[in-house]
């Protein structure tokens, strides 16, 4: 090939990769309704990660609900710091499980609090508007906008980077149209019915003082005292710009005066929406994906969108419904709380690949600065120095307890740990290995170090459990590892090792060569010794080590056999007790094996059945059971997120350092696109595939180093300049790179 036409090549394909960029997301990716959601957790979703908004019509009125993430009663959960591992493991032997549930899990269902709770509600009186005509969730902009059928406008945004939400109103003709604050319930004058934990237990319960409500023509404030006297802040104002333009702000503090910057004189910007706009611009920058199919595109784009309004780096993690707490009267399902058995963990996979680490940085930043309590836990609990981390937690990383085996599980920082892992092997930054990655993992080992024994020739917990396998009863505990704990134990031995240097990095190996085998038969991983996997169950946890932790890798002769016999046995059993989230998790295992097609097929029955029109995923089949026996519909955010994970994990996997690029591609998927997906190493990977057939592959080197890169089927030309530099390995290419070095390998 002539150089001049080469370089013409290589300056169309990089035309081509920046027009798809900048055309994502599109206008088909939104939400749009004739009328408007009648449900809270079928609401138009804003957000900023600190501050939320669900937007919705309750009886004739337009809802705005209000929520803050950090909004939380962080009281201390009675009874639970009485609990000792040691004495758990006493009364298992015994045979007398009852005395540690009275501890450990009666305590979550009879006590309210600790828990997340809801902030408040705007309500608007639009009957006079005529009805709604459409409402749209613009995700490009993150702005809501409802149409009413006389003309006028209505327009909401939580503003990325400020602490405030704006509300708006064009074309009105009453200058008496005034916003109305409802308040929560938390003092009714009711006794509170119990409830339980996954409908919601009463507000009442919570035992709050009656709030204050103080009114003035163009602002509310709302004081609400919470627990000893903490207390929140809702403050609203609005003004009239010209004789038919209202705008209005909203904030919530905790325990502080609200306090915003006043609107401005009338104006051609009346709020700061170009900063807004700004942030959601450069976020949508980071990454982008085209697929041939339009069901699974929409609801990756509502994914990440989701996942932008969720995060930040100095907010609390993702809970179970983050900045969107239930507005029904009553405590989100499970509290609200932070459930470290798989919901926070899944709710970051994706971010890591879509070039997000600024947001993924809110996990490990919360995950270090609750990190003295879990170490005070971690030696009043397990009796043992180094870091384990309750399993259910409270904003301040206190236990809140519930089935035991799980959410004060001895294996629950391990994998924690793997975000640290990942944060690192994601930005390969030297400054965040040494100041959190390698003291976390560390920290961690030190304690699976002194909580494992030996038996013989092997380490053995003293304890084991696989999340939730029969369920609360004494039978959930194991004597012997689990499957589940296991990899999850012989993952942070490896990833310490890795991080670490010397005499160090020697004895977490020689620990990890302690370790026993994975327990199977011939029908692949077991849950645990002696109980084979034979029924249905909405937690994958036997199959931790395929993925997320991929100590068992597909590429390897010698696991090959065992992930696929494991995966026959899981589809072989069903799908009848999967929540949505098994769906999502299910279809990144189907692609490590390269079943394309089976994790296509899960990502489709995810999308369709257990998400209700906004996206929001609700746990069960919300067609009437078609492929689950849950069809109730609690919203939680982790199996979005694993959702748009899948789809990473067909496009984009590494293993054992070596990044594979459209591994797990789908047959009918022809023409695929996808720009600046992260790898592990820090490289950024964009690739173009036509009428089946992958183009192009661009790699930028955003810290430099060696990459490994397995590339598909073709024959692929060597970049050029690097003629004498790359080396042809026998399944992948190794080259070395210069920091900010960018290569482009052609067909």
């Amino acid at each position: 090939m002539k150089t001049s036409t080469r370089i013409l090549i290589i300056f169309i394909l990089l035309i081509s990769f920046c027009s798809n960029l900048s055309a994502q997301p599109k206008a088909q990716h939104n939400l749009q309704f004739a009328g408007m959601p009648t449900q809270w957790y079928e609401g138009l979703p804003l957000g900023n990660g600190w501050l939320g908004g669900l937007l919705w019509q309750k009886n004739d009125k337009i809802r705005l609900s209000l929520d803050r993430v950090d909004l939380w009663d962080d009281r201390p959960m009675p009874e639970i710091e009485k609990l000792r591992f040691a004495w758990v493991k006493e009364q298992v032997l015994k045979n007398q499980y009852d005395t540690v549930q009275a501890l450990g899990d009666t305590p979550y269902e009879k006590y309210a609090a600790p828990t997340k709770i809801p902030g408040a509600a705007l309500e608007f009186d639009c009957r006079a508007f005529g009805g709604v005509k459409r409402s749209t969730l613009n995700i490009k902009d993150a702005y809501a906008n409802v149409e009413f059928n006389n003309g006028v406008q209505m327009n909401h945004y939580v503003h990325a980077s400020e602490l405030r939400g704006f509300f708006g109103f064009e074309n009105l003709k009453n200058t008496e149209f005034l916003p109305e604050l409802l308040i929560p319930n938390y003092n009714t004058g009711k006794s509170g019915a119990t409830g339980n934990s996954v409908e919601g237990q009463s507000l009442e319960r919570l035992g709050y003082a009656k709030g204050s409500l103080n009114q003035s023509p163009q602002s509310l404030r709302y004081h609400q005292p919470t627990w000893e006297g903490h207390y929140y802040e809702v403050l609203v104002e609005w003004q009239w710009y010209k004789s038919n333009l209202l705008i209005g702000q909203w904030t919530i503090s905790v325990d502080q005066l609200a306090v915003m910057p006043p609107l401005p004189p009338q104006s051609d910007e009346p709020t700061p929406w170009p900063s807004h706009q700004a942030w959601w611009q450069n976020y949508w920058s980071k990454s982008s994906v085209q697929l041939p199919d339009s069901l699974l595109e929409k609801q990756y784009y509502l994914e990440m969108y989701k996942f932008g309004s969720v995060a930040r780096s100095n907010t609390p993690p993702i809970s179970l419904q983050a900045i969107w707490t239930a507005d029904n009267g009553n405590l989100p399902p499970w509290k609200g709380d932070y459930h470290h058995d798989l919901n926070t963990q899944l709710s970051y996979w994706p971010g890591y690949a879509a070039n997000h680490l600024d947001l993924t940085s809110s996990f490990t930043n919360w995950l270090w600065q609750v990190r003295p309590e879990n170490k005070r836990w971690t030696q009043a609990y397990f009796g043992t120095e180094g870091l384990n981390v309750p399993g259910v937690n409270t904003l301040s990383g206190k236990p809140m307890g519930g089935w035991i085996q799980y959410s004060m599980s001895p294996t629950t920082s391990a994998w924690l740990a793997q975000h640290f892992y990942w944060q690192w092997r994601y930005s390969m930054d030297p400054s965040f290995l040494q100041k959190k990655a390698r003291p976390y993992l560390q920290d961690v080992a030190q304690y699976l170090d002194q909580i494992t024994k030996k038996e013989g020739k092997e380490r053995q917990l003293p304890l084991s459990s696989s999340p939730e396998v029969f369920n609360n009863s004494i039978q959930a505990w194991f004597l012997a590892f689990s499957n589940h704990d296991l990899a999850l134990v012989k993952n942070a031995f490896a990833m310490t090792a890795q991080v670490s240097n010397g005499a160090k990095a020697k004895y977490w190996q020689q620990i990890l060569q302690e370790l026993p085998n994975f327990t199977q038969n011939q029908q692949g991983l077991t849950i645990a010794p002696g109980l084979p996997f034979e029924h249905t169950h909405r937690h994958h946890a036997h199959l931790m080590a395929i993925y997320p932790l991929k100590v068992l890798n597909y590429q390897r002769e010698a696991d090959r056999d065992l992930i696929e016999k494991s995966l026959d046995q899981l589809q072989a059993v069903g799908t009848r007790e999967w929540t949505g989230y098994s769906f999502a998790w299910a279809a990144c295992l189907m692609a490590q094996a390269k079943r394309g097609d089976l994790a296509l097929d899960l990502l489709q029955k995810f999308a369709r059945n257990f998400c209700v029109a906004n996206s929001f995923h609700v746990n069960g089949d919300q067609k009437g059971g078609q492929y689950s026996n849950f069809t109730y519909h609690p919203f939680t955010l982790e199996g979005n997120f694993a959702f748009a994970q899948g789809i990473h994990e067909l496009l984009l996997q590494c293993h054992d350092g070596v990044i594979e690029v459209l591994p797990a591609l789908p047959r009918n998927w022809e023409d695929i696109s996808f720009e600046s997906l992260r790898a592990e190493g820090a490289f950024l990977i964009s690739a173009i595939q036509k009428d089946g057939k992958p183009q192009s592959i661009q790699v930028l080197a955003e810290q430099g180093g060696v990459l490994q890169i397995k590339l598909p089927p073709g024959n692929w030309q060597v970049p050029a300049g690097h003629e004498k530099d790359l080396q042809k390995k026998e399944k992948y290419w190794r080259l070395p790179m210069k920091k900010g070095e960018t290569v482009l390998f052609l067909r």
